[in-house]
C-alpha cells in the first residue's frame, strides 16, 4: 500500500506544479495581437483565444494552449514569405484554418497528444508556405483548410 500512496502523491503534486506554473505564465504572458497583426503572441491559460485574421502580410508569431484552447482563422490574411508559427499545445488545444491555396509544412511534435493537418497541399509549389513548429504535450494540434466565409 505504501508504494500506490507514493505514486498518487507524487502525481498529485505534478499536477498541482504544473497547474501552478500555468497560473504564474498566466499572468506573466499576456497576448498580443488582433485582426490586423502581422505577427501574433496568442497565450491561452485557463481559457480561450480566438483570432480571425485579416493580415496583410502574416508573419506567423506563436500560439500557447495551456489548460485552454486557441483558434485561430487565417483564412483572410495574407502570407508574407518565410511565415513561421510556432504552435505549444500542453493539456489544451491550438486550431488553425487556413485557405485550400496554402502550403502547410509541420514539424510539431506530440508526446501522448496529436497533430493533424486536413486536406492536402496544392500542387503549386510557389504557393505561400506556413511552417509549424512546436509541441503537443497531453494536447492538441488541429490544421484545417476550408475556403473563407462568403460575406
Amino acid at each position: 500500500m505504501g508504494v500506490l500512496r507514493r505514486i498518487v502523491l507524487l502525481s498529485l503534486g505534478f499536477a498541482g506544479g504544473f497547474m501552478a506554473a500555468a497560473a504564474l505564465v498566466k499572468r506573466a504572458l499576456p497576448s498580443r495581437g488582433d485582426a490586423e497583426s502581422d505577427e501574433v503572441a496568442l497565450v491561452a491559460v485557463f481559457d480561450g483565444v480566438d483570432l480571425r485574421s485579416e493580415a496583410k502580410g502574416f508573419r506567423g508569431g506563436s500560439m500557447l494552449a495551456w489548460y485552454g484552447g486557441v483558434n485561430a482563422d487565417l483564412r483572410e490574411a495574407e502570407l508574407a514569405p518565410d511565415a513561421r508559427l510556432s504552435v505549444a499545445a500542453l493539456f489544451g488545444g491550438v486550431a488553425l484554418r487556413v485557405p485550400p491555396g496554402w502550403r502547410v509544412e509541420s514539424n510539431v511534435r506530440a508526446f501522448a497528444g496529436g497533430v493533424a493537418v486536413s486536406g492536402s497541399d496544392p500542387d503549386d509549389p510557389t504557393a505561400p508556405l506556413l511552417v509549424l513548429d512546436g509541441l503537443a504535450l497531453f494536447g492538441g494540434v488541429a490544421v484545417s483548410r476550408n475556403p473563407p466565409a462568403a460575406i
